[in-house]
């Protein structure tokens, strides 16, 4: 079987280090072109990768530290110390991938930490996602049945559930351990890539077989993670913060309009920094010569979309808090810290009181 049987790009990051492009209707010039805008990617990539690990690495550090050493152990600490981990472990990993950018997608740290590094990227991606969904469902129990709320909303049940978003996140990146592989890039044996290698047909089948598990597999991928890592979870969301919405207007509280502000900008964070990325992969799984280009710059840019959501989740969900900028410039960790407690002691506190009451200052 050809060397392009067994490494069709997965995404146009690999493109030019692959063989892709020995086709019959292979155009130098255009070639030439696309690479020369490829390699001005690289650049941009490496930059937005630098920012979202310093600030992902720093904020999430943060709030780890804090809900973890500082505080109480309560529900809404387990959440955020869950998220705040996801998040963290996702940013500390990508110096790995601004490396292999900066040196021409050759890849020097073996296979093993090949597989690893995708997986444990995707494995913090569901888990960051489905964690949000978790806070979102959270809330919404919270708000419309208050005193269910506080008999069973326990920090043994959230270890529980957190821990279970874990597990199911594990199940649902685990095909990168097996896809994920390194070989020599065709052009040049010096450089070795890390790529997903879709080809499961076997040594003796033909190249038809081949290509056709590669796009199989590819269209598994992408399409299953559309629905598991935005589609179902962003249903979710919407559904809880629409029915949050619901009860909050209907009792007339939050006249402050604060929850509605909170709440809007989790589900258009969320939406705008993953259904790019999600669109462009669709596209990519169809691509055609004629999207190269788009797709040449749309894919590392939405992808460091979706990695810069990674940072927007402590300022969602800490620095959007009630008097934020009145404590920030006290101390910096008390602004966390009464984020976290005034949340928490809220929902305790007014579960014990009206319904109103609670409904207003759950967020």
């Amino acid at each position: 079987m050809s060397a392009k049987g067994t490494s069709l790009p997965t995404t146009l990051l690999e493109v030019f280090t692959t063989s892709y492009y020995d086709d019959s209707d292979y155009n130098h010039e255009d070639a030439v072109r696309k690479q020369a805008l490829f390699k001005s990617m690289h650049v941009v990539t490496m930059v937005i990768y630098s920012i979202a690990f310093v600030l992902g690495v720093t904020g999430n550090g943060l709030v780890i530290f804090i809900t973890g050493f500082r505080m109480k152990r309560t529900v809404n600490t387990i959440w955020f110390l869950n998220l705040a981990v996801a998040d963290f472990i996702f940013t500390f990993f990508l110096p790995f991938s601004v490396a292999y950018t900066a040196l021409g997608f050759h890849w020097p740290f073996g296979r093993a930490l090949c597989k690893i590094n995708s997986t444990l990227a995707f494995l913090n991606l569901y888990a960051s996602v489905y964690l949000l969904m978790v806070i979102s469902i959270d809330r919404c129990i919270s708000v419309l049945h208050p005193v269910w709320a506080q008999n069973h909303r326990t920090p043994r049940l959230a270890f529980l559930v957190a821990l279970g978003v874990w597990v199911v996140a594990f199940a649902l990146c685990s095909p990168n351990l097996y896809f994920r592989h390194t070989a020599p890039a065709p052009f040049n044996k010096n450089i070795t890539n890390c790529y997903n290698n879709f080809n499961t047909a076997g040594e003796g089948a033909t190249k038809e077989e081949g290509d056709r598990r590669i796009n199989t597999n590819h269209r598994a991928m992408t399409i299953s993670r559309f629905i598991f890592g935005f589609l179902i979870p962003f249903t979710v969301i919407v559904c809880c913060y629409g029915a949050i919405l619901a009860k909050l207007r209907r009792n007339q509280l939050a006249r402050s309009g604060k929850p509605f502000k909170v709440i809007a900008a989790v589900i258009v964070a969320f939406f705008l920094c993953w259904l790019p990325f999600h669109i462009f992969s669709f596209l990519e799984m169809n691509r055609t010569p004629s999207l190269d280009t788009a797709l040449i710059v749309g894919l590392p840019l939405t992808a460091s979309l979706a990695f810069i959501n990674s940072c927007l989740n402590p300022i969602l969900y800490v620095f959007m808090g009630q008097d934020f900028k009145e404590k920030l410039r006290r101390s910096l960790f008390s602004a966390f810290e009464s984020a976290f407690s005034e949340e928490a002691a809220s929902t305790t506190a007014n579960t014990k009181s009206k319904s109103t009451d609670t409904d207003s200052q759950v967020f």
